[in-house]
C-alpha cells in the first residue's frame, strides 16, 4: 500500500483544515487507515482511525474536534480538523495496517506510513 498524504498548512486557533491521504496498491476497503502526528521533539502519537468495518476511534485529545472519514471509491481517507489548538501542530502522518488501529496501537506496530503533512497552529 502506498499512500499519500496531503492538507497541511499553517491555520490560526480556532480555525479548520482537512487533511486527505490518498491509498494505492491494495484493497482499500480491506485496510483500517489512520492518523497519527508527531510534535518537535515528541513521540508519535495516534489521532483516529477508521477500520475497514467502519469503526472511528479517536484520541482524547481530539475527540469531538477532528472527524475520520474514507471514501472508499476513491481511496482516501480524510480527517477534518475543526477547533484547531496550538497543540495541535505537528507532521501528521497517514497508516494503514490490516489490523484495527487504536489509541493502543504503537506506531512501530503499523505496517503502512506515508510521508507526513505538515499542520502548524498559531495562537
Amino acid at each position: 500500500v502506498q499512500l499519500q498524504a496531503s492538507g497541511g498548512g499553517l491555520v490560526q486557533a480556532g480555525g479548520s483544515l482537512r487533511l486527505s491521504c490518498a491509498a494505492s496498491g491494495r484493497t482499500f476497503s480491506s485496510y483500517a487507515l489512520g492518523w497519527f502526528r508527531q510534535a518537535p521533539g515528541k513521540e508519535r502519537e495516534f489521532v483516529a482511525s477508521f477500520s475497514w468495518s467502519g469503526n472511528t476511534y479517536y484520541s482524547d485529545s481530539v475527540k469531538g474536534r477532528f472527524t475520520i472519514s474514507r471514501d472508499n471509491a476513491k481511496n482516501t481517507v480524510y480527517l477534518q480538523m475543526n477547533s484547531l489548538k496550538p497543540e495541535d501542530t505537528a507532521v501528521y502522518y497517514c497508516a494503514a495496517d490490516l489490523a484495527v488501529i487504536t489509541a493502543a496501537t504503537k506506531p512501530q506496530d503499523v505496517e503502512y506510513w506515508g510521508k507526513g503533512t505538515l499542520v502548524t497552529v498559531s495562537s
